[in-house]
């Protein structure tokens, strides 16, 4: 394989980004400013989805309305606190949608610009870990939608009412507190999938998982301090932190696993 020059390489990348951001801006426009409406075509009776033009009304406010709805306590009430909470709050939203949407595209223009410097056993090592990876964010978002946000809402009605005051919350508030925490932790639950891509490739040994899980533990409860909200008395924080160590424990043993059978394999050779 002939070695390209520095220069080709950074334009290449360029390039690169520039596609990957295309994707996602097409994507922003497709959910901030439309509206999706299903029409029949008798015949023969075939569903279409048809686009039309509404801001008010689009795509990515029908996603809040619908965690609004799915999440809130009743109680608890949305306001806004400037003209521009609900158009920022949709924009937030918008932005969210168009990386999960443009992400197969980015993740293709990141792989044509690295695959040419690995060897095929990594080629296929990542290949096979574009399930897994989509697999594990959802359940961390999932995680965070079923479990550590109803408990948020459920303690801030709670203390709300303690104090005798009226438990409301910001609509941008609202979001960005919603799409962080589902974000954080579909990025956490990668840790199992980090760890043994990194014994995969003999970057880091299983028994080095296995020297340093105290610190693994403790890297898990201050990352569960980093996103909770901080006013749940510790439920949030602990329930994190034992999710977190177990996923570190899981990786830590698959880890171990892929470590014996390489060996077996080398032995076997």
């Amino acid at each position: 394989m002939q070695e390209q020059p520095f220069i080709s390489h950074i334009v290449e990348l360029i390039n690169r980004l520039r596609k990957a951001l295309y994707a996602i801006l097409i994507s922003f426009i497709l959910v901030f400013a439309f509206k999706y409406s299903v029409i029949k075509i008798d015949p023969p009776g075939i569903l279409i989805i048809v686009p039309i033009p509404s801001i008010d009304d689009s795509f990515s406010v029908s996603v809040i309305s619908f965690f609004i709805h799915a999440t809130v306590p009743k109680g608890v009430e949305i306001i806004t606190i400037s003209p521009f909470d609900p158009l920022l709050a949709a924009a937030q939203t918008s932005l969210f949608l168009a990386i999960i949407i443009a992400l197969p595209i980015v993740l293709w223009e990141v792989w044509a610009f690295v695959s040419p410097g690995l060897y095929s056993h990594e080629k296929h090592m990542l290949k096979v870990s574009v399930l897994p990876a989509m697999v594990l964010f959802t359940l961390g978002a999932l995680f965070a939608y079923t479990i550590i946000i109803p408990v948020i809402f459920k303690f801030f009605l709670f203390y709300a009412k303690a104090l005798n005051v009226e438990p409301t919350i910001s609509l941008r508030s609202f979001v960005q507190t919603i799409f962080a925490l589902m974000f954080s932790m579909g990025l956490a639950f990668q840790t199992p999938l980090i760890m043994t891509i990194l014994t995969r490739f003999r970057i880091v040994k299983a028994s080095t998982w296995r020297q340093y899980w105290r610190w693994g533990v403790l890297i898990s409860f201050i990352f569960a301090l980093i996103i909770s909200p901080g006013a749940t008395g510790g439920v949030i924080e602990t329930t994190i932190g034992l999710t977190m160590s177990a996923l570190y424990i899981v990786g830590m043993l698959a880890s171990m696993i892929i470590e014996r059978r390489q060996h077996h394999t080398e032995g076997g050779s």
